[in-house]
């Protein structure tokens, strides 16, 4: 809008100080954004909206900001400025494959289990394959010349105990896999694909699961026919947590029928396909598949940490045979932000409950969350209130206020960089991809949300001539998303457009502009295999040492690497 210096006091709800040698706000600016929240006609329309210069402290718009409203995945803000306050951005999870007795002679007399700790990066978003992680695992014990399992193969979730789904989650949701279950030990994202593929007329049809060897309880009531179905093919369940039913009719020759759903048992889904993984090498599992979710019956005591050095109940330390580390945390967060994924997001929130109040349940993570936001952030407690990490419940309560004032806490913070890395780019086919061909593309950054009736957008924006403005976005009961995400964009551009003299306060702390993490790249560099290469071939490439390079990838298979692999290269 490229409007000249307005000269009216502006209202300062933060409490701007008074030191600011600009308390100035445009008149025009604020007549533009009511213009355009008012012309929506929407009278039932809550909204609750909040623009405050970080350079300076001034309040440039303000409609209700205290108002508590359902804020979506904007909670996804609040989850991870917590989780770098307490994790740090380099904290990583921990796989543990353990054996629960003695291995003698190649045999593992006993259990093997599969201890986790809450990654949910066990799947092909960061590694080669789906089963990349179990494959080098099982290397591992194959290389120490284990090949036979008398036991079971356990998968132990008892880390992070209690409900799997969220309160207040929509029932019309949770089949989806952005309402995965919340395990400690979770993979695949907790979804699989079901594939339905007709056979012989009369004969029920062959189930397949992607990946192959899920074992999952599934209830085959369909049949194959001639001709053409007269009543279809579908794959139901009502209860996320019940099993699974294939019904109906699919015709001889006919397509398969695909559908993708959550699984119910997380960490016996991913014993299951472990143990194929497992038999595939040539491992033999004289066991069954279990899972372990209760903590007074799981491998270990309740109070014990999930580090080297732990016992079992009776006082006999679990061998531990392979341990897995996940990328570190400040990539995980860039999935929670950009990718707006509500598992990732729910097991921090489950992880920072144990971490930091032995309490891995949703309660126990929000408590963290929340305590974090009033006493580090300063939050009003009457205008939060909180039911799980990732905004999927219709439950949250936040008010713009307390968006900005995280945000702006995070901005004075030495985790700005990569809190800043995490947030969606507007204007970028890869992130947040609106508001093209206007003064925010390229420029804007920020947290979408959106529920039924609910949109949100909380971020940081430049205006024309560079001042830094914090602002948050909350509508509820909303007649359409879609338009009230057409209404944040306007106040986006808006803001991206506005155009004043000002001069930031010495104390306001500079943000990177291009939202650099030079100290964690200078850690740390990813390399992705090419065909061809090897573990020598790399380690020349970055003028590493190759002991370095395998001791920055533990359990690393030094034989014929998989193509798309991802190893961590050591800091130089």
């Amino acid at each position: 809008m490229r409007r000249g210096i307005a000269l009216l006091l502006a209202l300062g709800l933060l409490g701007a100080s008074p030191a600011a040698r600009w308390t100035s706000s445009s008149d025009e600016l604020t007549r533009e954004l009511q213009r355009i929240i008012d012309g929506t006609r929407w009278s039932s329309a809550r909204w609750s909206v909040l623009a405050v210069s970080l350079d300076t402290g001034d309040t440039l718009f303000a409609r209700d900001p205290g108002a508590s409203l359902a804020p979506a995945s904007n909670v996804k803000l609040l989850t991870t400025a917590a989780a770098l306050h307490h994790l740090g951005a380099t904290y990583r999870f921990r796989t543990f494959l353990l054996a629960d007795g003695p291995v003698e002679n190649g045999v593992l007399r006993g259990d093997l289990v599969l201890y986790g700790t809450g990654d949910p990066a066990l799947s092909d978003r960061f590694f080669g394959s789906r089963t990349a992680v179990f494959e080098r695992l099982s290397a591992v014990l194959r290389d120490a010349g284990v090949r036979r399992i008398e036991g079971d193969v356990v998968g132990d979730a008892t880390l992070l105990p209690g409900p799997l789904l969220g309160t207040g989650w929509d029932p019309d949701d949770l089949n989806e896999w952005f309402a995965a279950p919340a395990s400690a030990l979770s993979f695949n994202e907790n979804v699989v694909t079901l594939r339905v593929e007709a056979q012989r007329t009369g004969q029920p049809p062959l189930v397949h699961t992607l990946p192959e060897g899920a074992e999952l309880p599934i209830a085959n009531e369909a049949t194959t026919v001639a001709g053409r179905s007269r009543v279809g093919m579908a794959i139901l369940r009502e209860d996320p947590l019940d099993s699974m039913r294939v019904a109906g009719e699919i015709r001889q020759g006919g397509r398969d029928v695909w559908r993708r759903m959550t699984v119910s048992d997380p960490p016996s889904y991913a014993a299951s396909v472990f143990r194929s993984v497992l038999e595939a090498d040539s491992i033999q599992v004289r066991g069954r598949i279990r899972a372990a979710v209760d903590p007074t019956r799981g491998v270990l005591p309740q109070d014990a940490l999930w580090a080297p050095g732990m016992v079992t109940a009776d006082n006999q330390p679990p061998e531990i045979l392979a341990i897995h580390d996940s990328p570190p945390l400040h990539e995980l967060l860039a999935v929670v932000n950009k990718e707006s994924h509500n598992l990732y997001a729910e097991l921090v929130l489950k992880t920072l409950g144990r971490v930091v109040a032995g309490d891995g349940t949703y309660r126990g993570g929000v408590g963290v969350v929340e305590e974090f936001l009033r006493s580090e952030v300063g939050v009003n407690p009457e205008e939060l209130s909180l039911a799980d990490g990732s905004g999927l419940s219709s439950d949250n309560r936040a008010s713009a206020r307390v968006f900005v004032q995280t945000l702006e806490h995070m901005a004075r913070s030495s985790a700005w960089p990569v809190f800043w890395e995490t947030l969606p780019e507007a204007g970028n086919p890869r992130e947040l991809r609106r508001m093209y061909r206007t003064p925010a593309a390229r420029n804007l950054r920020a947290k979408t949300g959106t529920i039924e009736g609910v949109s949100a957008l909380s971020g940081l924006v430049r205006s024309g001539n560079g001042e830094r403005i914090l602002f948050s976005i909350l509508s509820n009961d909303v007649p359409s998303t879609s338009a009230a995400k057409r209404v944040e964009d306007r106040i986006g551009g808006e803001l991206a457009d506005f155009e004043r003299a000002f001069e930031p306060l010495p104390d306001r702390t500079a943000v990177a502009r291009d939202g650099d993490i030079p100290e964690l790249r200078s850690q740390e560099v990813r390399h992705r295999v090419r065909s061809g290469e090897n573990l020598s071939v790399i380690a020349r490439r970055y003028g590493v040492t190759l002991d370095e390079l395998v001791e920055a990838n533990p359990g690393v298979d030094r034989r014929p690497l998989q193509v798309n692999q991802v190893l961590v290269i050591p800091r130089q």
